[in-house]
């Protein structure tokens, strides 16, 4: 007779509310806000409930974030477009997390518009 080995996935939101809130270091550091997230994503996927799903809905937008900030340097020369576009970015990009963390805390699904899937 086999025996599968099935983990035991713990609920922990507080840590889901972290890793949301992490993305912030990127206003610190400049870089830890698509860093630390990764890191905790990849370590705690198969142990806290709910973080796979969090984890790559983090990793998404902070690379949807990336490409349009780099997409945005080059249309600051196009009438000062991008500078709006990167203050437009700066703002979704603290005030996202925030609200997501939220919902972590009261048990919801994070939601973050017109995130890139790049990874599904």
């Amino acid at each position: 007779m086999e025996t599968i080995n099935q983990t035991q996935l713990r609920s922990d939101n507080q840590l889901l509310v972290l890793t949301h809130l992490s993305q912030l270091l990127t206003y610190i550091t400049g870089f830890g806000g698509l860093i630390v997230p990764l890191v905790i994503w990849l370590t705690q996927k198969d142990k806290v409930q709910g973080m796979d799903a969090h984890g790559k809905a983090i990793v998404n937008f902070q690379l949807t974030i990336l490409l349009l900030s780099i997409l945005s340097i080059p249309a600051i020369l196009l009438l000062g477009l991008g500078i709006l576009a990167l203050v437009f970015i700066g703002i979704v990009a603290f005030v996202l997390p925030i609200i997501n963390a939220i919902k972590v805390n009261k048990g919801e699904a994070p939601s973050y518009f017109m995130t890139i899937r790049f990874i599904s």
